[in-house]
């Protein structure tokens, strides 16, 4: 770019060259300044008459400064109107999750003892009081202050933690109602009819009426034998009347035996799970054929593993035809 300059003293017109990129950064310094003067007026002019409430500029500066706040505030409450929104939200979904907390923890078993400390009055910030009485300003939902959307999210944590302690609990019932249902015989430990209930039956080698004390389970030999329940292996070897025989221990004095077994695949001391193979079918000891004879016994006395069972609703129909015999051989 050329800029021309001619003057009556001089006699000739003198020629200026100027690059582009001189002259962008000419206009360019030229804005930075021209912001920077407009800054330091307005902030020692006008806010500075507005302040000192000068006569005229005081007036005009009083105006531009309400502007700006008025503006501001304007902002703000639309911020903590969303902000309230949203509180709101959070509030209905925290009585959605207590409801069903409330009707969870009946499911699982818990008492209203069990949930003793967890109801008393939460502690919520901005709240003072002594002799268990409280109080503060109810939050409302449209145009709150900032300080009662403090408090209502004091008091949202407070009750998120209490939900949260809440369900871990309810967790921790579950859990623990399982383990108990893992460590209960109620698994078939084998599949196949049952060919002798539990009960007085004629004994196959005496001909005498004798205490059928388990469930015979007719299955050909190498027949897989499951275990009915997780548990300790106790007992795993050879005996006189019950052949190889394996002993599980669920706790709590609950011993599950499972006798005449070919070959046994576990040992004393193993830790098996619920549908664990444990030994095969056999006739070994006091047996006329393969078989599992398997009992429940609960502190060394035995139990009717039927009960144990599905209450026998998974038991073949000749189990629960001897079943019926026995009751009817009862009541005469």
């Amino acid at each position: 770019m050329q800029i021309i300059v001619t003057h009556g003293r001089l006699a000739h017109a003198r020629v200026i060259s100027l690059p582009t990129w001189k002259l962008l950064a000419a206009f360019l310094g030229m804005a930075t300044v021209m912001v920077a003067l407009s800054g330091a007026i307005y902030h020692f002019v006008v806010l500075e008459a507005a302040r000192g409430g000068w006569p005229v500029v005081g007036q005009i500066g009083k105006l531009v400064v309400k502007d700006e706040i008025a503006q501001r505030d304007r902002f703000m409450r639309e911020n903590l109107d969303a902000m309230a929104s949203k509180v709101g939200e959070m509030q209905a979904k925290l009585l959605k999750l207590q409801s069903m907390g409330e009707r969870v923890s009946g499911m699982a078993g818990l008492k209203s003892e069990d949930l003793r400390g967890l109801d008393q009055p939460l502690p919520v910030k901005g709240r003072t009081g002594a002799g268990g009485a409280s109080g503060g300003p109810h939050v409302p939902i449209v145009s709150p202050t900032l300080q009662q959307l403090d408090i209502a999210l004091a008091a949202l944590d407070e009750h998120a933690d209490h939900g949260s302690d809440v369900f871990t609990l309810i967790e921790s019932r579950l859990l623990e109602t399982r383990l108990r249902a893992l460590m209960v015989p109620s698994s078939a430990p084998i599949n196949a009819p049952v060919g002798s209930a539990f009960g007085f039956r004629t004994d196959p080698f005496t001909g005498r009426g004798a205490l059928h004390t388990g469930l015979d389970f007719a299955a050909e030999t190498g027949t897989s034998i499951l275990a009915a329940a997780g548990g300790v292996v106790s007992s795993a070897e050879a005996h006189s009347a019950y052949g190889r025989a394996v002993e599980i221990d669920h706790g709590n004095g609950l011993v599950t035996r499972y006798a005449h077994a070919s070959r046994l695949l576990v040992h004393a001391g193993d830790l098996v799970r619920r549908g664990q193979s444990i030994a095969e079918v056999g006739s070994s000891g006091r047996s006329t054929g393969p078989h599992l004879h398997f009992e429940v016994l609960v502190e060394g006395v035995p139990q009717d593993p039927a009960k144990f069972l599905g209450h026998g609703e998974r038991l073949p129909a000749t189990a629960k035809a001897a079943r019926a015999r026995r009751e009817a051989a009862a009541l005469h």
